[in-house]
């Protein structure tokens, strides 16, 4: 079941025991609009029908906030434009050449390209792997990007987030609605899961320059304004006491 946000605003709940990560539906007069495409063809396909159900304009933009394979598995059921900015294009470009068949995969997990976890979704949730390939991005933006869906804009913008290097955001202007992925995650290196401090304080100014009410998470539930303030002093603080070995 889709969370209503504004009369024009919803999101899929992540589901943790999956590795779904939270999807996004932004609608227009004319058209409407999905954030990330889920882990698999099956999040996809759960998704699109929650969307069927509300009977909203059809879905003509796809936007990955980040090229990590939670996130774009999904890509090829929506039929939409396709909406990356430059840094993705490049990691979704690395997922199109990659195979499906199982011999692939756990090569792929061995070489640490690829997670168990990740290996595991794609079994069970891809169907006829031998042919699955990702779709090409259709628009490839720098730094910014508005897209009007009829009487109701998206803004898109690329930033320095503490997740990935490729991490978009998106705002919505009308409801106040602000999504940020994974963006605002910390990032694992050498099985340590860290925040990089050099890129905290600027991302954070970056992201409390919108004038946002709500804001929706990668992997979390809807977060209002007192929250995220409370999440930004935490992390804050913790990073000038600790240097930075932090868990989500």
């Amino acid at each position: 079941m889709l969370n209503k946000v504004t009369q024009a605003v919803y999101y899929l709940s992540n589901d943790d025991s999956k590795e779904r990560p939270t999807l996004g539906l932004v609608c227009g007069d004319k058209f409407s609009l999905v954030i990330d495409s889920g882990n698999s063809v099956q999040h996809a396909q759960d998704f699109l029908k929650e969307i069927e159900a509300l009977n909203v304009p059809p879905v003509e933009y796809l936007v990955v906030t980040h090229g990590h394979w939670d996130h774009i598995l999904g890509m090829t059921e929506f039929g939409a434009t396709i909406i990356v900015n430059s840094l993705t294009n490049q990691l979704l470009e690395e997922w199109q050449n990659y195979s499906f068949d199982d011999d692939s995969l756990h090569q792929y997990v061995e070489s640490n390209k690829m997670s168990f976890k990740c290996m595991e979704i794609i079994k069970n949730e891809i169907p006829f792997r031998d042919s699955f390939r990702l779709n090409s991005a259709d628009i490839i933006f720098e730094k910014s990007l508005t897209i009007d869906l009829g009487n109701k804009v998206c803004v898109l913008e690329t930033i320095i987030g503490t997740h990935s290097d490729d991490s978009t955001i998106l705002y919505v202007p009308d409801d106040k609605v602000l999504f940020l992925g994974d963006s605002v995650y910390g990032t694992t290196t050498n099985s340590l899961f860290h925040y990089n401090q050099s890129q905290l304080l600027p991302m954070i100014e970056e992201i409390q320059k919108y004038d946002a009410t709500s804001f929706i998470l990668g992997h979390e539930s809807r977060c209002d304004a007192e929250e995220m303030s409370l999440y930004w002093k935490e992390l804050i603080s913790t990073s000038k006491s600790h240097r930075f070995n932090l868990h989500r």
